[in-house]
């Protein structure tokens, strides 16, 4: 396969990654519609950041530290589940706000508590690390990635149709190139659709909300049950 081919599936596979909704995609969805597309942005870095760390921790081999002890783990799940839940109430009162400025020109962003916020969940988000101790690792060995068999729902079916060769900087590189054009691409997508509808602005926080407090909850409950097993 081809230099510009790898880097094409290696954006595809960043794509397919981070597209799916979850905690991650109803911080951006939330920023976004709540304070404009470059909070939303803003707050997609903040993953994408967190991505970084961990294949940085998975190219030393420091990632796998954490499936070592399930203590560390489950304590890591929990933290998780709280900052969602906390989080989702967060978003559920920015349901009720006012969504935007009443004079003209973008919204006001916060600081960088958009960016603070989605890295923070990211570096506790099991399911993130997750990934980088398995598929990320796999990414950065010399082998094969069936790539679609990755994808939510229809993975099993696609399995397969496009297997690529691990180990590339191309493949890395198209990865994360998948994971910037979302987080670009979204946020703006989601002010693009605000702005024609009143009503969508507290639709996004609510559903923000309720993403958060369900995997939130869903942590917790992970949590527990692993410590009650130690």
């Amino acid at each position: 396969m081809s230099l510009l081919a790898t880097l094409a599936v290696g954006a595809v596979f960043g794509l397919a990654l981070a597209a799916p909704p979850g905690p991650m995609n109803a911080v951006i969805a939330e920023e976004s519609v709540l304070r404009g597309r470059l909070a939303g942005f803003r707050a997609g870095l903040g993953a994408a950041t967190a991505d970084v760390i961990f294949f940085a921790l998975a190219y030393v081999g420091v990632v796998a530290v954490v499936e070592s002890y399930p203590l560390l783990r489950a304590v890591m799940v929990a933290i998780g589940g709280l900052l969602m839940c906390y989080f989702a109430v967060g978003a559920a009162r920015g349901a009720r706000a006012s969504f935007r400025p009443t004079s003209g020109g973008e919204p006001s962003i916060e600081g960088g508590n958009g960016f603070r916020k989605a890295l923070v969940l990211a570096l506790t988000n099991p399911y993130q690390v997750l990934f980088w101790l398995t598929v990320g690792v796999g990414l950065l060995r010399s082998g094969s990635l069936d790539v679609l068999s990755f994808l939510p729902l229809v993975g099993d079916s696609l399995a397969g149709s496009l297997v690529v060769a691990t180990g590339s900087p191309a493949l890395i590189g198209g990865f994360f190139l998948g994971v910037l054009i979302w987080i670009v691409c979204f946020p703006a997508g989601l002010v693009a659709a605000e702005r024609r509808t009143e009503t969508f602005a507290p639709i996004v926080a609510v559903g923000s909300a309720v993403v958060l407090a369900g995997f939130g909850l869903f942590f917790l409950v992970d949590a527990t049950t692993t410590l009650l097993t130690l």
